[in-house]
């Protein structure tokens, strides 16, 4: 298993992006100026982070997304240890926003991140259409953040 990073061509991973980010002009806010990584296993693309720095020490997760044949099998997990490790001297803080969501939130608890915040209606403002995870529609945007120094 190999993760390398991906400076060109960012868009072709654009199916698998969706599956973490549903509207693709919201992909397009952080896609270039993010630096993106890719988890693959014989030529073959299981998983993907994109990261930005958002000053301020502080890097933040834009996308997470694992091939839905691969997902619950601890890739997700390998791709923020991946990110700690090769960023931990350059940047105090990990964070990540995300839907409030059943799937979600335990994730990221789970790999050590803490709430820290939350922006209410985020998407029902900023997305065309309802979003849904485990039968439930993503209204506020909860942040959370983990010490990766």
């Amino acid at each position: 298993m190999t993760i390398r990073d991906i400076k060109k061509n960012k868009r072709g991973f654009l199916p698998l992006l969706l599956l973490a980010d549903e509207q693709e002009s919201m992909i397009e806010r952080y896609i270039h100026r993010g630096r993106m990584f890719i988890l693959e296993e014989d030529d073959t693309t299981l998983g993907l982070i994109v990261v930005t720095d958002e000053g301020k020490g502080i890097l933040e997760i834009k996308n997470l997304a694992v091939q839905q044949g691969a997902q619950r099998k601890g890739y997700g997990q390998q791709l923020i240890q991946f990110i700690e490790e090769n960023f931990k001297n350059d940047y105090y803080i990990l964070q990540v926003g995300t839907g409030d969501s059943p799937l979600t939130i335990p994730f990221y608890e789970k790999c050590g991140f803490e709430r820290f915040k939350v922006l209410e209606n985020f998407f029902l403002a900023h997305y065309d259409q309802p979003i849904y995870e485990a039968g439930k529609q993503l209204k506020d945007m909860v942040y959370l953040q983990k010490s990766i120094k």
